[in-house]
């Protein structure tokens, strides 16, 4: 339960966060910047943070169900693990996100992956630091 918890709450908002810089660098907004191009950013931010969580958390528990699964088989590691399903994040936000607009291109089917790998690494991360349970060792 603690791993669909931390899928949850982490996957949406680091996800949002990094969609929401995907567009405003593909939109060249980022161009010039000042501090107070900076603050809007953040503002935005936390007004569109209740959008990320209502549209991200089943996608974040989906791939919290693929942490789950690959979890209980045996012969795969956590660092395995973690390259896996951050492959699978970045395969899913690349292709839904990364081939909308005018300007598709390479920077923008990268910056929309990395939406989806960072949160998908880090969740399973803080699910093997913190959710996984020791496996007691089998005598035989």
């Amino acid at each position: 339960m603690k791993r669909y918890l931390i899928f949850g709450a982490i996957g949406p908002f680091v996800g949002g966060f990094l969609m929401l810089f995907a567009t405003t660098m593909a939109s060249g907004y980022w161009n010039e910047t000042s501090w107070s191009e900076i603050g809007k950013f953040l503002g935005a931010f936390v007004k569109t943070l209740q959008y990320s969580y209502l549209f991200g958390i089943v996608p974040a528990l989906m791939v919290g169900a693929i942490d789950d699964i690959l979890y209980h088989v045996k012969r795969i590691s956590p660092a395995v693990r973690m390259l896996i399903l951050g492959a699978i994040g970045f395969a899913a936000a690349s292709l839904l996100y990364g081939s909308r607009g005018p300007d598709t291109g390479v920077m923008q089917f990268v910056l929309y992956g990395v939406g989806g790998l960072v949160p998908a690494m880090l969740s399973s991360w803080l699910t093997h630091k913190y959710a996984d349970t020791p496996q007691a060792a089998h005598s035989t």
